[in-house]
């Protein structure tokens, strides 16, 4: 940020000189700009002469390469200043960890299914596969629009809360091998950008042969992705009460009926009036009671 009065300047001032020169054709020395935001530590700018600065190598030798790499990615949006936190290096380090528990509990699944593809899923591996390419179309999104790589890691990590939270179904086989594969191959490659030595590692756990690096970005699947249901905000006379679940595409009628036959909302509306029912498909449904 601070170099935007300096070193900008001097070079759209050079670009201008070799364009009126006819040492050049471009207008600007850049099409397009992003300005990233500084490290800072304890509130000041990282320098030698303050003495605050954080040597990469120790936090490495502590913690890993990638730990530390994913730390700075995660931390904050690239365009404001990081703090730098030690806990966060080791927060980062933890979830690494989970990371290599999970795909190499699993990978013997995976390899076993070899170049199976997945049947129609439903249940479980419907559920896990829908916030697999959820996650991929997020993270997809982030890098070719946002290069906000702080919610790319963040949905990465939510990926990995919901397939450990389905580790009793996993382990007792109720999820098919092809299933599994697809899982891990997708979390990994999503994971190779952002912690690269940890996933070489376990792509070769998956059996695969080629280096990660090489390995095509995943897809994301439009239809695996859509939700097949919504939850509703419930609210009476403008304050929450509850959430209903209905279909992506419910009618009014269906998303009031469903509001009004929830037990919270009966319960707070028990010896009222309901006058009026305002429903804003997708988004909303107001009660107002007297």
């Amino acid at each position: 940020m601070e170099h935007a009065i300096l070193h900008l300047i001097y070079s759209r001032f050079w670009t201008k000189v070799m364009r009126d020169l006819g040492l050049i054709v471009n207008d600007e020395p850049a099409k397009r700009l992003f300005t990233q935001g500084m490290v800072i530590k304890d509130g000041a700018k990282m320098s030698k002469s303050k003495g605050n600065v954080i040597s990469p190598d120790d936090m490495i030798a502590s913690y890993g390469a990638d730990a530390t790499r994913m730390y700075a990615l995660f931390a904050a949006p690239p365009d404001r200043d990081l703090d730098w936190q030690e806990d966060g290096v080791a927060g980062v380090s933890r979830f690494l960890g989970r990371v290599w528990r999970l795909v190499t509990k699993y990978a013997p699944v995976a390899r076993e299914a070899g170049d199976q593809k997945p049947g129609a899923p439903s249940g479980l591996s419907l559920k896990l596969l829908r916030k697999l390419h959820q996650t991929i179309a997020k993270v997809t999104q982030d890098f070719e629009g946002r290069w906000h790589f702080n919610t790319c890691v963040a949905a990465i990590m939510e990926l990995v809360n919901e397939m450990q939270g389905a580790d009793a179904q996993l382990a007792a086989g109720e999820v098919p091998a092809p299933v599994v594969r697809e899982l891990l191959s997708g979390l990994v490659l999503l994971l190779a950008p952002f912690a690269p030595y940890l996933s070489a590692e376990l792509w070769e756990e998956l059996g695969e042969k080629d280096a990660v690096l090489r390995a095509a970005w995943p897809k994301s699947d439009p239809e695996l992705a859509k939700e097949d249901a919504l939850e509703i905000p419930v609210q009476i006379n403008g304050k929450l009460v509850t959430v209903v679940r209905v279909a992506v595409d419910a009618e009014r009628k269906t998303i009031e009926a469903a509001a009004l036959a929830d037990a919270k909302v009966q319960a707070k509306a028990a010896g009222k009036t309901v006058v009026k029912v305002i429903v804003i498909p997708g988004r909303l449904v107001n009660l107002v009671v007297k």
